[in-house]
């Protein structure tokens, strides 16, 4: 068979399309693609919750690809190890209650199963603004990765979801937008994004599991983006509490649409 171009050219246009379109509406809307928020659509994909996650970069996974300063291994504790291990992902014991993973196999391997259960991923997205109605966060406004580094005039399209998930790390853009755009009061304890600490790895394992909830009504925080909005330290290259974060987010956002 002679290969046609066109051809070729019109499987990409019309599978993207019917993939975004399929997509417009959704349970769940997750903004940054690193392991919380990969593991949270795994998660809710895997419940039956239709998920879709939106990533500015062209490869999904954060942080967790680089380890710690590019040595590509991460580290987690025993709680963490039991989500690797759910994921079939290899650890190995090197001091009692530390374990080691490949960086790249995680998340390969995370990225693939949240695939797989069902979640639908969108890369090189990037989110610009929120759609808020009647005091509570319902959508993304989302434009090309590109658009937004090439900063031309070019106008959004906007998707809708019962709720959102900032998985945004360090940066929490989303919530960022929310408190900039309205002035909205936060359920912190200033009512504003409070920013994250100097690194402290046991403090910051914690509380990125406790600050895991919601920021604002129909938005949740997830990862790092829950410390930073909370106040939590930041935890380095030890990622047990982003992988309980993004269960946690999932599990609380589950209950959520099932009591709805």
């Amino acid at each position: 068979m002679e290969l046609d171009e066109t051809t070729i050219t019109r499987g990409i246009i019309e599978g993207f399309s019917e993939k975004f379109l399929n997509y417009l509406n959704m349970d769940v809307a997750i903004g940054g693609g690193g392991p919380a928020g990969l593991v949270a659509a795994y998660y809710l994909a895997k419940a039956g919750k239709k998920v879709a996650l939106f990533e500015r970069k062209l490869s999904l996974g954060g942080g967790m690809w680089g380890g710690g300063m590019m040595f590509n291994e991460i580290v987690v504790q025993e709680e963490g190890k039991e989500i690797l291990d759910e994921f079939g992902i290899k650890t190995v014991q090197y001091q009692t209650g530390y374990y080691r993973a490949d960086s790249v196999e995680a998340s390969s391997t995370i990225c693939s199963l949240a695939t797989k259960a069902g979640a639908r991923v969108f890369n090189l997205m990037s989110v610009e603004d929120m759609v808020i109605r009647h005091n509570k966060v319902c959508g993304l406004v989302l434009n090309w990765s590109a658009v937004e580094m090439a900063k031309l005039h070019v106008d959004p399209l906007v998707v809708k979801s019962e709720y959102i998930v900032d998985a945004t790390g360090h940066a929490t853009e989303l919530v960022g937008i929310v408190e900039r755009k309205i002035g909205a009061k936060l359920f912190t304890d200033t009512g504003k994004i409070i920013g994250e600490g100097s690194l402290w790895a046991d403090v910051a394992e914690k509380e990125t599991i406790t600050n895991t909830r919601e920021a604002y009504p129909g938005i949740f925080v997830a990862g790092m983006a829950a410390n930073a909005t909370f106040g939590g330290p930041r935890m380095g290259p030890v990622f047990g509490g982003m992988l309980l974060s993004g269960r946690k987010v999932a599990s609380l956002l589950i209950d959520r649409l099932n009591k709805s």
